[in-house]
């Protein structure tokens, strides 16, 4: 079938809420964009004139596909070199989706974005689509081919997944900022003592270099091993420049709505570290440094105004 260019109008006014609840089920920005793609194709061979409701249409065929890559996601990531996480997107990235509620800015940040991972498809689909986006369980239920009861069921138990791995409540961007402003002398001073005091007891550690670079397979785990481990990252050396091809520069931004170091080189991004910070301290920090992952956040760097580094970090 030929669309009209009002049916291809339609399809594109969609594409920035597909592209959203696909990043969000998928936890991958290239990903999101295929399935998006692929959800066109099947808009160009439907019968539209028999379509009542194109958005309801729409996403039920996008999560449909999202949820058969998840599916064989899971088997290609038994095979996956090291830890996998999610691809970090930076502030103003229209793939992040709606940001206007806490719950909406909870289920973008990177923290949750590694919790979903631990959910089933179904799981993460609901609660995507309730948490995310605001969908009533009667058009989930629609859209997935559930009950109503079973779409509320699925949504509380995921919900209870999400918090049981989140249980913790984050500070303001100012004291995030402190944070981080400490964090760095700390880490640069050489001493691990100054780390340890930033810390929660119970911080972790987690990279993801996806076989293409070097990246602990497991997390480190407590605050003095995380400190140590930090202690030893932020120390120059020719062996770090020459792994990276040079020194690359650190700045503070914001990713997935939340606080984050990177690491430029040549106006490309090597690393994006999502810290999770808490009242008690820095709990988490993930640190995604696979280059395939990287590609989106170095467009969107390459093309808003970051201001000064902080410092070279090797």
């Amino acid at each position: 079938m030929v669309l009209t260019a009002n049916d291809v109008d339609r399809f594109e006014a969609s594409r920035p809420r597909l592209e959203a609840i696909a990043y969000r089920l998928l936890g991958s920005a290239s990903e999101a964009e295929d399935a998006v793609q692929d959800t066109f194709l099947r808009w160009q061979t439907a019968d539209i004139e028999r379509i009542e409701v194109p958005e309801a249409w729409l996403t039920k065929v996008l999560t449909n596909l999202c949820l058969n890559q998840l599916t064989s996601a899971r088997a290609r990531r038994e095979t996956y070199v090291g830890h996998w996480l999610p691809e970090p997107l930076l502030a103003g990235d229209p793939m992040l989706g709606p940001a206007d509620t806490a719950e909406q800015r909870e289920s973008l940040s990177y923290a949750v974005m590694a919790v979903l991972e631990r959910l089933s498809p179904g799981e993460r689909a609901v609660y995507v689509l309730r948490e995310a986006f605001g969908y009533p369980h009667r058009e989930i239920a629609e859209i997935l081919d559930l009950t109503e009861a079973a779409s509320q069921q699925t949504f509380h138990r995921a919900k209870k997944h999400v918090a049981d791995g989140r249980a913790r409540a984050e500070v303001s961007e100012a004291a995030a900022r402190r944070v981080i402003d400490e964090f760095l002398v700390a880490a640069t001073s050489g001493r691990t003592e100054p780390l340890v005091r930033l810390l929660t007891q119970d911080a972790i550690a987690i990279g993801d270099g996806g076989g293409k670079v070097p990246a602990r397979a497991r997390a480190f785990e407590g605050a003095l091993a995380v400190a140590t481990f930090m202690r030893g990252l932020f120390k120059p050396s020719a062996a770090k420049r020459a792994l990276v091809g040079g020194s690359p520069a650190l700045h503070v931004t914001t990713a997935n709505g939340g606080p984050a170091l990177v690491a430029v080189l040549d106006g490309r991004i090597v690393g994006v570290m999502c810290l999770e910070i808490t009242p008690e301290g820095i709990a988490a920090f993930r640190n995604q440094v696979n280059p395939d992952k990287l590609v989106r956040a170095s467009r969107r760097w390459a093309a808003t105004d970051h201001g000064e580094p902080l410092l070279d970090a090797f």
